[in-house]
């Protein structure tokens, strides 16, 4: 199956923007991969009283890694980073809080 071109400005345009898109997708991906952000995290314990949602408000408050997110985010956030299934906690846990060094 042999193919012509019709339109030669045409095919090259598209094959141009083909190429430039995809230069750009490979640049992203692979400065992505390769730019490792160092993240800095405190640890808390787990006090009497305190919830998932409790520690997520304060952190809104006083932590400004958590400044404009939703305090549904930050629980999100909290439970991913310490590998928590529940938001069931126990006294005197540790949990990592990230924070902005």
């Amino acid at each position: 199956m042999k193919l012509r071109i019709v339109n030669k400005s045409r095919f090259y345009r598209v094959f141009i923007l083909l190429f430039v898109v995809l230069l750009f997708v490979l640049f992203n991906f692979c400065n992505k991969s390769q730019s490792e952000e160092i993240q800095h995290y405190k640890t808390i314990t787990v006090n009497s009283g305190d919830t998932l949602w409790s520690i997520a408000q304060y952190e809104k408050n006083e932590n400004a890694y958590y400044k404009d997110l939703d305090i549904r985010e930050i629980v999100y956030d909290i439970k991913e980073i310490n590998n928590l299934r529940s938001s069931n906690l126990s006294i005197n846990q540790s949990l990592k809080i990230p924070t902005v060094m």
